[in-house]
Formats: structure tokens, C-alpha cells, sequence
């Protein structure tokens, strides 16, 4: 901490800041236990059913998050971003307590609560370097981070799997580690430098009282959403990305119960941890490769987000029908790998469009519609009395159909915008040149 103190120009110092939040989000990211996370639940260790588990424990997560993601955005702003980190982190101290020393249903749909603030709280950690570290850091500093973050998703998966894999920790031991790794995050959250200027309510120092600082900060809020989806081009991808991103994190969720629903034998080994591991990678080199793809998205963005959504729908459905748990993996990898190439291709396009400082209000709206989106699907599709309580085949099946028919609106979309382009063209073509100015030369 001595060195901030003594340089007040803290972003002087990117490359420290860029390893404390890295750390950090290495830290916040290892959890061996997490692909386990089911196995644990129904393996004896809770008092809960399989039927509970998904019906009544892992939706309170969906409802908490989405219901806690507008307010922490705000509050993150006005508590400039630090407080909110040590939050998260503090959060996942508390909900893996809760999975350690709790055995009651109602404690556990407690812990989804806190999980909920844990997974709300990351828009300060992805939104703090906008704030602490100069523009022409950012790059670097962004690729530091999402690199550690991947690391540690990665090396905390093939660690659980080794120990599962060698009966050296079973599932419930796996959770004392990821425990010490939210104790060590929290407190190197504390470490973290304050940060003096927010984007919305500490953006001008002149502004002394709340009210003043509440005014313009949604005077400007205002100004982003309209300036931001005033653009079709942006609404375009907007919508795809908050699709594909509830289809994507409800396939995550609930991919151990179909995992076990095609097992369905205690004895045979199963390889959660390898895969999630498998899929860090690929999902890892398919981001670097879609930054490094030379493609003209305006007139081939259509085509790209069809053919990936249709494979995407066709894995999910292949892996609703196998009854071979290595060809569910295959296709979860294949749906992942997939997911983080077309996101980082949406991520991009979105953020050429917009101005700078509304990077995480876009991303935060977009978000929000995808986590609504997932609370309703959740609601259909998972949830007794209201919903239809599928089992976890019928579930896949259906995320499989979602997938392909928003493979096929692209199609609509793409053909929509190629025919206004090409009547367009054509009008164009018709009006005739103006006539020609006589020239006189004195």
C-alpha cells in the first residue's frame, strides 16, 4: 500500500495494479469444487433431493442475481468500485460456508442468495481498471486479467479432477480448498488501490453534494442508453449476445444433473473437472482467435452468429439423446468453445459503436435482459408448479430448440437486412445524375 501512498498518480503504476487484480481474479476464480458442485449436493453430505437441488436451490441463484445486478451497478459507482469487490469476495467466504456447515435446504437457498451478490459484484471487478488504469492500459491490463481469470478457472478444475480422480479429496473435501481461496481473495481484495472518480457519480470533483452528483450521473446514464441503442447495428448484436448468454449460462447450471442423469452409477468415474478445464482452453484460444480473424462482420455477421447458433442447438440436442456420458462432454466443449468465440465477436462489435465510458452500462443492460431472459426460461422450464419441472433430458432438449430457432431468426435477420441493402441499391441506381453545369470562361 506504502507505494500509492507515495505516488498519487496511481496510474502511473498500471503494472502493479494489473498484478493485484489479477491475483485477485485468479484468486476469485479457483474453485476446484465447483464442477463437482451437484455430486456434492445429492451426495449424501445435504439433506436435499436431486428434485430440490434443481427446482428449489439452483434457480434462488437466477432470481438473486438478476434482482441484485441494476443496484450493485449503481452502487458500485457511488461506492467506487473497491468496497463492491471486497464484497464478492467476502461473498464467496459466506456461500461456501454455508456449503461446508449447513445442512439444511432453506440455509442453502440462503447460500444461492450470497452466490447471487457474488456473481452481481463482478461488474465492479470488470469495471474497476476502466476507472483506476489510463486509457492506453487498458488493453494490456484487460488481457492480464481475463488471462488470470481463465488460469485460475483452469488450473482449479484440473486440480479437483486429479483429486477426485486419485481419491486424495472427495467432493465435500474439494470445498475447503475453494474456501481458502475466497479467504485469500477477500483478503487481497483489501490491498486493492481506492479509486478517487467514478464514470457516473464522482465523475466531476466540482460537485459537492449527493444530489448534484445523482443529477448528473443520470443526466449522462440517460445519455449513453439513448446514444447507445438509438443504433440498430448495436440493438442487432445486443440481442443475440443476451440470447446466447442466457442459453449459455443455463446450459452451464444445470450440465452436472443431465451428466448424472446419463451416468446415473456411483461407481463409474465421471471427468467434470477435466472438462471444464478442456473447455477454459478452447474457449480461451477461440476469444484470441476471433480477435485475430480478418472478417468483415457488418456483412457476414449474420451468416456467422447462424451457423454457430445452429451448431450449438444441434450439440445440446445430441447430448439430450446420448446415453454416453464422453459424447455429452464432447458436446459441451463443442457448445462452450463455440459460445466464447461468437461472444468475444459480439463483444467487439458492440463496443466499436458506443463511446468508452458507457462500456459497462451497455454490457450491464445486456446482461440484465439475458439474466430476465433466464429467469423466465428457468420459471417454463425448471421450477415445479408454475413451470413444467422437466427432467434434465427434456431440459437439454429444449435449450437445444432455443439455440436452433435463434440460429434461424438470424437467418431472417441476415436476409432482411440483405434485401433493404439491395433495394436500396437499386434506388440509388435509378436516380439520375444531375445535369451538367455549363462552365464559363472569362
Amino acid at each position: 500500500m506504502k507505494i500509492f501512498k507515495k505516488c498519487p498518480n496511481t496510474t502511473d503504476h498500471w503494472i502493479i495494479i494489473s498484478l493485484l487484480v489479477s491475483v485477485f481474479g485468479f484468486l476469485k476464480e479457483f474453485r476446484p469444487s465447483e464442477p463437482f458442485i451437484y455430486e456434492f449436493l445429492t451426495g449424501g453430505w445435504k439433506n436435499v433431493t436431486q428434485d430440490q437441488v434443481m427446482q428449489e436451490v439452483y434457480p434462488v441463484g437466477t432470481y438473486s442475481y438478476l434482482a441484485l445486478l441494476i443496484v450493485v451497478f449503481l452502487a458500485t459507482d457511488i461506492c467506487r468500485y473497491r468496497v463492491l469487490i471486497v464484497l464478492l469476495a467476502a461473498s464467496g467466504v459466506v456461500v461456501w460456508g454455508l456449503l461446508l456447515w449447513t445442512t439444511d435446504l432453506f440455509e442453502l437457498q440462503i447460500g444461492q442468495v450470497f452466490f447471487g451478490v457474488f456473481a452481481a459484484c463482478e461488474v465492479a471487478y470488470f469495471t474497476y481498471i476502466y476507472a483506476k488504469v489510463d486509457k492506453e492500459y487498458i488493453q494490456q491490463v484487460t488481457s492480464h486479467t481475463r488471462a488470470a481469470i481463465l488460469a485460475g478457472r483452469a488450473f482449479s478444475s484440473i486440480l479437483g479432477q486429479v483429486l477426485i480422480s486419485f481419491n486424495a479429496m472427495n467432493f465435500y473435501e474439494l470445498n475447503y480448498i475453494t474456501f481458502s481461496a475466497m479467504i485469500a481473495a477477500t483478503i487481497w481484495s483489501l490491498f486493492l488501490p481506492p479509486v478517487k472518480k467514478s464514470i457516473y457519480f464522482h465523475k466531476d470533483v466540482s460537485q459537492k453534494t449527493f444530489a448534484e452528483k445523482s443529477r448528473a450521473a443520470f443526466s449522462l446514464i440517460w445519455y449513453h442508453l439513448r446514444d447507445g441503442y438509438s443504433n440498430k447495428y448495436l440493438i442487432k448484436w445486443s440481442v443475440w449476445w443476451a440470447l446466447s448468454t442466457t442459453g449459455f449460462i443455463q446450459v452451464q447450471i444445470y450440465m452436472q444433473t443431465l451428466w448424472q442423469d446419463i451416468v446415473n452409477d456411483p461407481s463409474v468415474s465421471i471427468y467434470n473437472g477435466a472438462v471444464e478445464s478442456i473447455l477454459t482452453v478452447i474457449g480461451f484460444l477461440g476469444a484470441l482467435a476471433a480477435g485475430a480473424l480478418k472478417v468483415d462482420w457488418k456483412t457476414r455477421g449474420e451468416l456467422a452468429l447462424t451457423c454457430c447458433s445452429l451448431m450449438q442447438g444441434f450439440a445440446m440436442l445430441i447430448s439430450s439423446q446420448t446415453s454416453h456420458v464422453m459424447v455429452s462432454y464432447a458436446c459441451y466443449i463443442v457448445f462452450g468453445a463455440l459460445y466464447h468465440l461468437t461472444i468475444t465477436v459480439a463483444s467487439s462489435e458492440i463496443a466499436k459503436v458506443i463511446q468508452e465510458d458507457s462500456y459497462g452500462l451497455i454490457f450491464g443492460i445486456n446482461t440484465f435482459v439475458a439474466l430476465l431472459i433466464q429467469a423466465i426460461l428457468t420459471v417454463l422450464v425448471v421450477s415445479d408448479g408454475v413451470g413444467f419441472a422437466l427432467p434434465p433430458r427434456q431440459q437439454y432438449f429444449v435449450y437445444g430448440v432455443f439455440h436452433v430457432v435463434l440460429g434461424f431468426i438470424y437467418i431472417v435477420v441476415g436476409l432482411t437486412s440483405w434485401l433493404i441493402s439491395k433495394r436500396d441499391y437499386r434506388r440509388a441506381s435509378c436516380v439520375p445524375d444531375p445535369p451538367a453545369r455549363s462552365v464559363i470562361i472569362y
